[in-house]
């Protein structure tokens, strides 16, 4: 698996319409046949940080998912909501294995 962590802070005043537009999104990416799961978290302390984990079965699928429609609609939406430039960091998969198989 090819993991990206991406965080993003918000504004204050752009927190509900930042997590719709990034839940539509979440919710099209999900369909994407690369896409392994697509996690949107909250900050509890500081609401306006949002870590979005993306999961792919490869890197090509991340690669992909940046060519789809739904991620250019959201790119477009949020960019005037973020307090400072995202940031994305990339793991690779350790444990479970990408099996399934323990």
């Amino acid at each position: 698996m090819y993991i990206v962590q991406v965080h993003v802070t918000v504004e204050e005043d752009s927190i509900q319409a930042f997590k719709n537009a990034t839940v539509e999104n979440a919710r099209n990416s999900i369909k994407e046949p690369g896409v392994a799961r697509f996690d949107v978290i909250q900050q509890t302390d500081d609401p306006t940080r949002f870590v979005l984990i993306e999961v792919y079965k490869d890197e090509e699928a991340a690669v992909e998912h940046k060519k789809t429609e739904h991620y250019a609609n959201w790119k477009s939406t949020v960019e005037d909501m973020m307090a400072e430039p995202r940031y994305g960091i990339k793991y690779r998969n350790i444990f479970p294995p990408d099996e399934g198989k323990w």
